[in-house]
């Protein structure tokens, strides 16, 4: 008789405001569900990714994007993994699937979390948190990569950077294929041929 399988554990760091991390999170959702994986979920910020940069690859000079991921982390630090998982849920429906860039408040009343919590976006206290969530998950791959970072079965890698959500075995297949490249000695980078942006909707 076959062993069981066993969860294998992975860990998805992610920009809340990164339309293309939104894809890849649902597409690790999607793995969840047809692969014995549980993702573990972290904040990182592009803010932080490009702050030694002298150009501005998100285009984002009032640094607009420092806030969500705020409030993201003071939501990991007060009340866990689950919340944290509900308000990605939640921000993720509104912002990217529904393109409305809306009051924090109303994401985190969707979230049933306590909409007050808004005001952790302009706490600048919660920057320890995001930079030291950030500097863990960078350590794993280098300053030179952007948002996701995912690490599963001893390996790291970013991305990877999706146009569309794979769904069942297709979503598996990608996962298999990512853990073996990416757990291989020596490998670097992988790319595909020029996409569309992301789609909206689910």
């Amino acid at each position: 008789m076959l062993p069981a399988m066993t969860d294998t554990s992975a860990d998805c760091w992610f920009d809340p405001s990164c339309p293309y991390t939104w894809v890849t999170a649902r597409w690790l959702r999607e793995v969840e569900r047809v692969r014995p994986v549980r993702v573990r979920w972290h904040v990182m910020s592009l803010t932080i990714l490009n702050e030694h940069r002298d150009d501005d690859p998100e285009g984002d000079p009032e640094g607009w994007l420092r806030l969500p991921v705020r409030v993201f982390a003071a939501v990991q630090e007060r009340f866990g993994q689950q919340a944290l998982v509900e308000l990605y849920e939640a921000y993720g429906r509104q912002v990217h699937d529904a393109s409305i860039w809306g009051d924090l408040s109303d994401v985190l009343a969707a979230a049933g979390l306590p909409a007050e919590l808004a005001a952790a976006a302009d706490d600048e206290d919660n920057d320890l948190l995001v930079r030291a969530s950030h500097e863990a998950g960078v350590a794993l791959v280098g300053p030179h990569v952007g948002t996701p970072i995912v690490a599963a079965d001893g390996a790291a890698w970013f991305g990877p950077v999706l146009s569309r959500v794979p769904r069942g075995e297709e979503a598996g297949r990608l996962w298999d294929g990512v853990v073996r490249v990416a757990g291989v000695d020596g490998f670097h980078e992988l790319r595909g041929r020029p996409h569309a942006p992301p789609r909206s909707g689910p």
